[in-house]
């Protein structure tokens, strides 16, 4: 079973901002700026960022991942 993470719109939106203004280096942006938070203790915006790298990741694939109705 393949995991699909839970985004709000809002965390979409951010996603695609970051692929506009990074390109190919936006998931990087989205590791980094969890790390970031993570590092001043901000455990929900850490998993948030890491969502949207997750979403990035998703994002660049060409094909249909997971069930396809």
């Amino acid at each position: 079973m393949s995991y699909m993470p839970y985004l709000a719109s809002h965390d979409v939106a951010d996603a695609t901002d970051l692929i506009a203004r990074f390109g190919d280096d936006a998931g990087f942006e989205a590791a980094a700026r969890a790390d970031k938070s993570r590092d001043v203790g901000n455990q929900l915006h850490f998993c948030r960022w890491r969502q949207i790298e997750r979403l990035i990741l998703l994002l660049s694939i060409d094909r249909a991942v997971g069930t396809v109705h």
